[in-house]
């Protein structure tokens, strides 16, 4: 691998996450050696890339670098790629276009001989299944999960009881067959998840709930175990 690549790669490697990387680490990913680490990283420290951490504890990329932008790899396509795929064939309309422009974008940006990575892939998502319909509209839903805002739900349970609900909608998530909208339920004091096929008709709410986005994504998933 040359320097500048190997440069670059370090930099990716401490964007991944908040927990410091070692040396040891990094120099296994990159098949080279602890002291080419902390050889690349002194450099990358004299350019004045925001590295914080020492030889044996670990390092840490602070907040706010901006990376310029770098050329795909080929499995970096097919991951992307293929993710593109699966939203396309499975989300609500609005992300399903979104994920086939973004195919064409890919395409668009990478040079000709990484086009047919794109346009014939090695790997495919699951083919098209019949979800049900959504009781309602997908795109505004999470409009109101990145403002925090209240939706009123009209919901039909398996048994066919019909219930008025107030959530804080915290995700939806694409199941195998169905698709799930996540939420605070104000009624039943609780996180419940609800099937957006059943849900017979919504209001969306200008007002915000209480928590802090963030706060009620990570009790959601404290309830997950996660």
């Amino acid at each position: 691998m040359r320097r500048a690549d190997r440069l670059f790669q370090i930099i990716q490697i401490l964007r991944r996450g908040r927990a410091p990387h070692t040396a040891e680490a990094i120099a296994a990913e990159l098949q080279t050696s602890k002291r080419t680490v902390y050889r690349d990283i002194a450099d990358l420290l004299a350019q004045d890339v925001p590295i914080r951490g020492e030889a044996g504890v670990g390092y840490v990329l602070e907040g706010g670098y901006d990376l310029p932008p770098l050329m795909l790899t080929v499995d970096e396509i097919e991951v992307a790629v293929l993710g593109a795929q699966w939203v396309a064939r499975r989300a609500d309309p609005a992300l399903a276009k979104a994920a086939q422009d973004l195919i064409a974008k890919i395409g668009a940006a990478v040079p000709e001989r990484l086009r047919p990575h794109v346009l014939e892939p090695a790997s495919a998502a699951p083919p098209v299944w019949n979800a049900p319909p959504d009781g309602l509209d997908l795109a505004r839903v999470r409009t109101q999960i990145h403002a925090s805002r209240k939706i009123t739900l009209r919901y039909r349970d398996e048994s066919g009881r019909e219930s008025e609900r107030v959530i804080w909608p915290v995700t939806v998530g694409y199941m195998d067959t169905v698709r799930i909208l996540v939420g605070w339920c104000e009624l039943r004091q609780g996180f419940r998840h609800f099937r957006t096929d059943r849900v017979t008709g919504a209001e969306f709410h200008a007002e915000r709930y209480p928590e802090g986005r963030a706060a009620l994504r990570a009790a959601w998933r404290k309830t997950l175990g996660t």
